[in-house]
């Protein structure tokens, strides 16, 4: 995952963009490993840990409605994070992560179902993942492709 980070570093740096996070089951992976780059405080705002539906709510604005029909890990919720964290860090790019990283979900999902929302450049996209190993293996994986998509994103959106 080293060489994307640093790629998405140097890419939102030379188009001057600023990023956020806002993450649930990875607890701040993403921001771990966008500010492990030298450079990263020029394009990193600020990153969001979200851990219980009340911090969504408060910091980065998820509806209480939306949490109460679609739950904190679904693609709803993973959008308004996505939306709430860029408007709350005045970012162009913010990606989300909500998941079921294990050793259980607690409601009956399957561990390593993972959402990841992104919003670049006003566009939003969110994915639905369903990741495979240890709790730390799940979440190395979509703070990795959490990572990955953003890039991707900008990338498209740069041929645009």
């Amino acid at each position: 995952m080293d060489r994307c980070e640093t790629k998405l570093v140097e890419t939102l740096r030379r188009r001057q963009l600023q990023m956020t996070t806002v993450e649930s089951c990875t607890g701040g992976m993403v921001a771990a490993a966008v500010t492990s780059v030298p450079g990263s405080s020029e394009v990193f705002q600020r990153g969001f840990v979200t851990y219980c539906d009340q911090a969504k709510h408060e910091l980065v604005g998820v509806r209480q409605e939306t949490l109460e029909q679609y739950t904190a890990v679904s693609a709803q919720t993973a959008r308004e994070m996505a939306e709430g964290g860029a408007k709350a860090a005045s970012a162009d790019c913010c990606v989300s992560v909500t998941g079921y990283a294990g050793p259980e979900s607690g409601n009956g999902e399957p561990v390593g179902l993972v959402y990841i929302g992104c919003l670049c450049c006003g566009v939003l996209e969110v994915e639905e993942h369903h990741f495979r190993g240890s709790r730390q293996e799940i979440r190395e994986q979509a703070a990795g492709r959490a990572v990955a998509l953003l890039l991707e994103m900008l990338t498209e959106s740069a041929k645009n």
